[in-house]
């Protein structure tokens, strides 16, 4: 137990001086030369304590410290030092669950600095599959493919590209190509997965009434649902960003916004390709998206560099169309960018759900039944590849250096790693084929990265 002066005067911090005063001493008191320093309570040195024994007057730090007093003769009292203050820790995101489908498990999406996050407030990444033009590929647009993507490929978006301005496009026949698009989105709200609406235009601009009497449409009967996502503008061209390109945004965006806050994604110039220079003049509003378009057989190092020039001005980014190649594959290069994607937590779509000859980066092959249900041998060598990839499984991270499933060969000799280091030529005999080469299944292939 404390002595009683000491316990009297612990409680100044509480109650005050004139508690310490009635129950620990009467009168004011000046201190004397006979100890080195007093502890006082009134304003000054007045109403100090005398006892060189009492608590308080222990040293400059107790009594301004503990006694919430002043200091007075001896040393000079100590400078208080202040508490820091210290910001609260953010709160981590409760990772989601792995059950349900993916809407179960994200909700609605939004945007958070670069990354697209879910309810819960961690990344999402989706993965996904985009439509080919509704007015040639209406036979896929349809439950059944829907489902089979998202139960075999466990795709986690379908990307919903409406024709509009080729061909028989919704220029032409509006009816037919919402009504494609409409089962489509119905399809992915009923099965749990994201959708994204897409007005797949290259001159949008031309068109700007009809879309936005599209989007405020569909904005109006899907904005509620945390499925969908909207695309308004495809693939510009070399029309400008600044003076047509944003201002079309900026005419549509107000029809969606009327009903929805759900993600919209920006289309850029040169095909969805700038997305660097729209960074530089962005589209105000919440939950904004910029679109980013790569075909790995041309686009590399040099677009990856403009993706990541606008995640650094605070952009974020959305790949609602990619390839494997085109005329040829080239899945060392589209390794690569989703190599590149994946820490960014870059959600991406692949073109696409059809078969065309000469397309080799179409993930059907020619007669693929369109109630899906497909078998390895209806889907093409990149069909192959991408659902492995969007299931997360199989082969489609290129064997590291020194595996691999055989040689190209150029002479008597394995060739080496290639420009781009990968040694895509390795990888399989078409893509050595394509490099003119000789595969030999049984030797190994170089080590590459």
């Amino acid at each position: 137990m404390l002595p009683f002066t000491r316990f009297a005067l612990v409680l100044v911090s509480t109650h005050g001086f004139r508690n310490v005063k009635q129950r620990g001493q009467q009168g004011d008191a000046r201190p004397t030369s006979a100890i080195r320093g007093h502890c006082c309570f009134v304003s000054g040195c007045e109403g100090c304590d005398t006892d060189p024994n009492a608590y308080c007057n222990s040293n400059a730090g107790v009594c301004t410290g503990d006694c919430g007093g002043n200091w007075c003769g001896g040393e000079p009292p100590p400078t208080p030092t202040p508490t820091p203050t210290i910001a609260p820790t953010p709160p981590v995101p409760t990772p989601p669950p792995v059950l349900g489908s993916p809407v179960e498990q994200h909700g609605q999406l939004r945007v958070e600095g670069t990354k697209i996050v879910g309810e819960h407030g961690s990344p999402v990444q989706l993965r996904g599959m985009s439509m080919f033009w509704s007015q040639w590929s209406g036979d896929y647009w349809n439950a059944d493919v829907v489902n089979w993507l998202a139960d075999d490929w466990k795709v986690t978006m379908i990307r919903a590209a409406m024709g509009v301005d080729e061909g028989d496009g919704y220029m032409q026949d509006p009816v037919s190509n919402k009504a494609w698009l409409e089962a489509v989105v119905q399809a992915c709200i009923a099965k749990g997965i994201y959708v994204v609406i897409d007005w797949h235009d290259h001159k949008a601009e031309e068109h700007v009434n009809e879309a936005k009497l599209f989007f405020s449409e569909m904005a109006s009967k899907y904005g509620s649902y945390p499925n969908t996502l909207f695309e308004t503008y495809n693939e510009p061209k070399a029309q400008s960003w600044t003076g047509v390109i944003k201002p079309y945004h900026e005419q549509v965006i107000p029809l969606i916004r009327a009903h929805t806050n759900n993600i919209i994604t920006l289309g850029n110039r040169k095909w969805s390709q700038e997305v660097d220079e729209a960074c530089r003049n962005p589209v105000s509003g919440v939950n904004l998206v910029y679109t980013i378009h790569f075909y790995a057989q041309i686009h590399g190092q040099e677009l990856r560099n403009k993706v990541q020039s606008a995640i650094n001005m605070g952009c974020p980014i959305f790949c609602s169309e990619w390839g494997t190649g085109f005329n040829f594959l080239d899945l060392g290069s589209a390794q690569a960018w989703l190599d590149f994607f994946e820490p960014l937590k870059i959600s991406s779509a692949n073109w696409g759900v059809y078969w065309k000859e000469g397309e080799l980066n179409a993930a059907l092959a020619a007669g693929a039944s369109p109630s899906g249900g497909w078998s390895s041998d209806q889907l093409t060598e990149s069909g192959r590849w991408v659902r492995d990839y969007i299931r997360g499984e199989g082969n489609w991270v290129p064997t590291p250096g020194g595996g691999g499933g055989g040689c190209c060969k150029f002479g008597a000799d394995c060739g080496g790693c290639g420009e781009d280091g990968t040694g895509w030529c390795h990888l399989s005999a078409s893509n050595c084929a394509v490099c003119t080469g000789t595969f030999d299944s049984g030797a190994p292939a170089p080590s590459c990265r």
